[in-house]
This record gives C-alpha cells, structure tokens and sequence, in this order.
C-alpha cells in the first residue's frame, strides 16, 4: 500500500511524532508511523525500509534527540538513497549534527518551536499537499510558501553574505571607507558563478546588528558569513577577515592584511586574494576568466579610487542633495583619473536616479546620461556595472529592447549575483509579455537581495503586471514599510481605486506625486470635493505645474483615468510617447486597463514594438 507521508522520529518525541500523524490523518494526508504500521512478525529493519520505499515523502521530527540518533540518520539516508523529498520539522532549534547536515542542508524545513504544536502542524499539512502534487504550480506555491515564512529552504553550501566591515579608525568619516572594502571584496564574490551571494542592501540591513551569527544566516538564507573590520592610519591600512560557517559557528578561515594606499595596486591584490580564498574554501569552481575579472585593477591613482568610494556612498542614499554629491565625487574621481570606467559608469546611475526620482526630465537627463556611458564602454566593455546600465539606458531610456536585453544578460554572464540586474531584467520580460520568464528571473532578484526595498517594490510591480493582485499588494505594503518613499506606491494607489477605497487612493497618489516633488498639485479640500472632483482638480493643477517644471505626463494619464476622462489620458499618453517618459515601456500595467482597448492606444504599442495586452 502506498503512503504519503513516511514519519521519522527519536523515541524521545514518539508523543509529538503521533500528534503531527494524527493531525496530518485529519488532514487527509495518509502517513506510516513506527511501530503502528509494522507488520507483528516482521523484521524491524525491512519493515521501516519497506515503509519508506512505499511513501512519497518523508518528514524527519527534528529535535536534539533525532538529531543525533543513529536510527534517524539511517532513515534519513535510505529515504535520500530512494529519492524521497524531505521535509524536516524543527520543534527545537538546536545546530545540525554532521551526518545530518550531509543529507539535509539543502532541504525545505518548517519551524514549529513556538507553541501551539497543533497551529503548525496544520500548516505542515498544507505545505504537505503541495508537495505531492504534479500540476504546473506547484513550484509556484512552493515559493510563495517559502517568501511568506511558512516553509524555509535549507541554504546552499556554496552561499555566503558579506556583512558590512567595522571601522576600527576611530574616525566617524572613514565610515566611507570600510563600507567600500566591504562592498569591493563583495563585488569580486559576486564574480564567481559557482556561489549564491548574497548583495549590498540586505547586509547592510545589518550594519552595527547584535544578531548572532545563526540568526542572521537564516534569515538570508545562506551557509556561511564574511566578517572583516578596517583600520586606517594615513595610507596604512590593516584589514582582517573571516570565514564563519553559520550552523556550527566555526571559523573556516581567517587572514589579516596590511596595505598601503601608496602602492593601490596592493588593496586591490587584497581583495582579490579574499574572494578567491573564499572561493576556495567553499569548494567553488573559478573559471579562468572569473580570477581574471576578480584580478582587474580599475584604478591605480588613490585619489581617483577614494572619490568613487565616496560616490558610491552617497548614490545609495538617492536624495537630490545625495545624488548631486555623488556627482561630484565622481568626477572628482574622472579628474584625477580620466580613464576610471566605473566613475563614468557612477555619473551615468546618477542621471538615470535623477530621472526614476522625478528631480530631472529624460530631454535633460538623456544627453548626459549617454555621454557618460558610452565613455565608460569605451574604456571597460566587460565590468558588469557598465552592462547593467546599459541596459537600463537602452530600455528604459531609448526603447532598444534588442539591445537592452543583450546588455542586461551581458551583465548578469559577468555577475550572476547582480541582483538588481535579475529584477530589471524580469520588468523588461514582463513588458515584453513574457510574464513566464520574468517571474523566475524576479525570484532569483528576491534571493539575493532579500531586504532590498527596491527588489520588493519591483516584485509588487511584476506581480501588478501579471494580475495577481493580492500578492503585488501584500509585496507592496512590505516595500513601503521598509520604504516610505518607494516604487510600490503606485500598486496601492490601484488597490484602493478598483477597491472602492476612495480616500486611501487619494491619499496614496498624493504620496506618488510628493515623491517627485509635485505634492502641491493635490493640496485640494478631498471632503468637499470628493473623490472625482478632487482628482479633476489634481490633473488641473498639474497641467499648470508642467508649463514651469517636469512631470511625467503617462502619470498625468493615470490620474486622468481615475477621474474617468479617457480623453485627456490618451492625450497624455500621446505625448509622453513623444518625449520618451520612462513609464512609456509599461503599457500592461492594470492602471491602462480603460484605454486599453482605444485604437490610439493600441497604435502607440504598435509603434513602440510592445504588446498592448
């Protein structure tokens, strides 16, 4: 007879081990348990083979008992040998012995330490259901199971994070400093195709964190943490690192450099020597046109290398007074070195951030914007960074898709753990119609970069894109809330309108416009005016403010179309089609669904070489 669930446990937890069979019974899902399902008279050994060759799933009870039983890990490793899929149910949270994390390090598990036993067990059953079914969605579910906490996934062996390096100079404005070794060694991990790692804003999520080492892995979903602390003294600069394995807590590997700014080249050797320490390490296979990549030296004027370390810190920021220092930082960096590729590349990202922000107009932001790139593909076709804003330029700036899609993949070959380069490239899939593609590549951005308010809001907007509605805004709320000011707004502004929650739409638009600085268009009385003439009075007021400053008019069309004027939204649309706005690419977005089906609107899809549905 053929069971579901085969259920391995210690003797120790046989009373927790009947209420997860009894429960999962209830549930519909049939289970074999020992001793209640051994045939008297039969060997104890066949029996519990027999048992597990005739489940589809087996389910390890894990505690500190079973954890070490010697019982438990010759189950585990038959059901391994048969080829079951494991699921593992912690209901103590204890570090994994050897012989199990040999088998298990990589399989799903649910924590069920908290009390009431019952409330997750109900959940196991769930996930249980999943797993033994055979349709086309189950992988899907699977991931949504995984993002929403239900089920967890054991880490890959080869992932790692970063976390952001202390600065042991006493001197606050070094602060720049050690985030920039912290960010170079990182950027060489992310190099090296045989390893998750894990990118920049979400180990940043834990800059000056007292959260153990453990805890911290799992919530990034990695086996093993980089620690390192800089300390400088003029041009002397001494860097220590290390290797931790987060199940166990011990060290893999440590090193403690010392370096002189005088001789750059040297800072850079570090660097490289780290991620390919690492890599080895952790058994990662580096190809030889990877340790060239990681080997490359950008730069060789100190000067020109500490102005870009300083750009990049404040490009993060993305304020307008940020924005501009970072502007100035990198071509500070461009004056002492005029063939520093990625400081161009750095002006280049400002630009196009100035565009996103709203703080620019594309006819203003386009010229330099290319100018700035095309000298940093001259210089260093091959930096992933270049690539990236490439594509990002070609798609979202000059409608290339051809292009932009080849530089977006050029990128990703260069670095395989470039995050946001995964989340564009899924946008641009899912502009192109090719939703399927676009989800995958958007579940690879979220994995590796699992705090990025950015990543989260692109994740609602795909989600947007392909009409699952309550996931874009339950992913849309999680951006904002790490993100006030945040790409996921314009998800919610939609919630609320097809909803029928007039007030909260009115509220959340409001934001949207705040966010470009044109806020003052919808300082209008919303109780006396209602939904509708509020709005009216909104796009008037916007009218008026675009004959003195840019604004965006495909988000002029949108407002247009909650106020129901189709008209003047499709004259809208018209003109942002003439001056290349970058919301033109997202003509699938629900917020056209009314004009949808206009010739007009039809006819600028076709132009642009888009589907319109």
């Amino acid at each position: 007879m053929a069971n579901d669930v085969f259920i391995s446990y210690s003797s120790v937890d046989k009373n927790a081990a009947d209420t997860v069979c009894s429960i999962l019974e209830q549930n519909g899902i049939n289970c074999w348990i020992a001793p209640r399902d051994i045939t008297p008279g039969l060997d104890f050994a066949e029996a519990i083979i027999d048992g597990i060759k005739s489940s589809k799933l087996f389910l390890l009870v894990y505690t500190s008992s079973s954890n070490n039983s010697k019982q438990v890990i010759r189950e585990v490793d038959r059901a391994v040998h048969f080829g079951l899929q494991v699921i593992n149910l912690r209901l103590e949270d204890v570090p994994m012995s050897k012989q199990l994390d040999y088998y298990l390090s990589s399989v799903h598990w649910l924590d069920a330490i908290k009390h009431p036993l019952e409330e997750h067990i109900n959940k196991l059953s769930g996930v249980v259901k999943i797993l033994l079914r055979k349709d086309g969605a189950k992988e899907e579910d699977l991931e949504k199971a995984v993002r929403d906490g239900t089920l967890r996934m054991g880490p890959d062996k080869k992932s790692i994070a970063v976390l952001p390096f202390k600065n042991m100079s006493n001197d606050p404005d070094q602060e720049y400093f050690s985030d920039g070794m912290m960010e170079e060694i990182l950027d060489r991990l992310f190099k090296i195709g045989d390893l998750k790692v894990i990118s920049r804003t979400s180990s940043m999520h834990y800059k000056n964190s007292d959260k153990p080492i453990k805890e911290i892995a799992r919530e990034l979903g990695v086996a093993s943490i980089i620690e390192g602390s800089v300390r400088r003294a003029g041009n002397s600069v001494r860097i220590a690192v290390q290797l931790i394995d987060a199940g166990t807590d011990a060290h893999l590997w440590s090193e403690i450099y010392n370096g002189d700014l005088s001789d750059l080249s040297r800072i850079f050797v570090i660097q490289s020597e780290v991620a390919q320490s690492v890599a080895k390490e952790l058994k990662a296979v580096l190809s030889p046109q990877e340790v060239e990549l990681i080997e490359k030296i950008p730069t060789r004027n100190i000067g020109a290398y500490e102005a870009y370390l300083k750009g990049r810190f404040y490009l993060y920021k993305l304020t307008q007074n940020d924005l501009e220092t970072a502007t100035k930082y990198f071509e500070n960096a461009i004056e002492l070195d005029p063939e520093y590729a990625l400081a161009y590349a750095g002006i280049a990202v400002v630009w196009v951030g100035r565009v996103q922000m709203g703080y620019t107009s594309p006819e203003a932001a386009g010229p330099k914007i290319q100018e700035s790139l095309m000298k940093a593909l001259e210089l260093d076709s091959s930096n992933a960074e270049v690539q990236y804003t490439l594509g990002i330029i070609a798609i979202w700036t000059m409608w290339d898709w051809t292009s932009g899609e080849e530089a977006l993949k050029k990128a990703i070959a260069v670095n395989p753990n470039h995050a946001e380069a995964h989340a564009y490239y899924s946008h641009f899939l899912n502009i192109m119609g090719r939703s399927e593609e676009a989800m995958i590549e958007i579940e690879i951005a979220l994995k590796l970069d699992p705090y990025n308010p950015l990543i989260i809001s692109l994740y609602s907007i795909d989600l947007w894109l392909v009409r699952r509605f309550d996931e874009a805004t339950k992913a849309a709320r999680e951006a904002i809330r790490m993100e006030p000011f945040s790409l996921a707004q314009t998800v919610l502004t939609h919630t609320f309108h097809i909803t029928g929650r007039f007030e909260e739409a009115w509220e959340s638009i409001k934001k949207e416009f705040i966010m470009a600085g044109q806020g003052q268009a919808f300082e209008h009385d919303f109780n006396k005016l209602g939904y509708t003439g509020a709005l009216i009075k909104a796009t008037e007021a916007l009218e008026i403010l675009s004959e003195t400053t840019f604004v965006d008019p495909a988000m002029v069309a949108i407002v247009y179309i909650m106020a129901g004027n189709n008209e003047k939204a499709l004259e809208c649309i018209e003109k942002a089609y003439e001056i290349r706005t970058q919301v033109m690419p997202y003509l699938r977005i629900p917020a056209f669904d009314p004009i949808r089906d206009d010739p007009r609107f039809q006819e600028i899809a076709r132009k642009m070489n888009l589907p319109y549905k």
